[in-house]
């Protein structure tokens, strides 16, 4: 049987006076079962100082095609691509390509 993922709900009162941004965000945040503690809330702080209104996290560790966080437009480019860790040297060298939507 495999290990199911663990569930955190978050809520974060944020102020960025720097970039004049203040929100209040109720995140609902899965810890796979392979994620430390720590890869999981350096994710946090990392959508937690890039925050701004289309900024998702993405299945992160199940997808391998993905970021862990990005941000996209409303005409669907990728306006921000965040990996939290050390990354794979293969995922570096290798192209953005556009990742197609169904």
């Amino acid at each position: 049987m495999a290990l199911k993922p663990t569930i955190y709900k978050l809520n974060i009162n944020l102020s960025d006076l720097d970039r004049d941004y203040y929100d209040t965000i109720d995140l609902t945040l899965a810890q796979h079962p392979s994620e430390t503690l720590e890869r999981m809330m350096a994710r946090v702080v990392a959508f937690c100082i890039n925050a701004e209104e289309h900024l998702k996290f993405t299945k992160g560790l199940s997808e391998i095609e993905e970021p862990d966080i990005w941000a996209r437009t409303l005409d669907d480019q990728i306006a921000l691509w965040i990996d939290v860790g050390e990354p794979d040297v293969e995922r570096i060298k290798k192209p953005l390509v556009k990742l197609n939507r169904s």
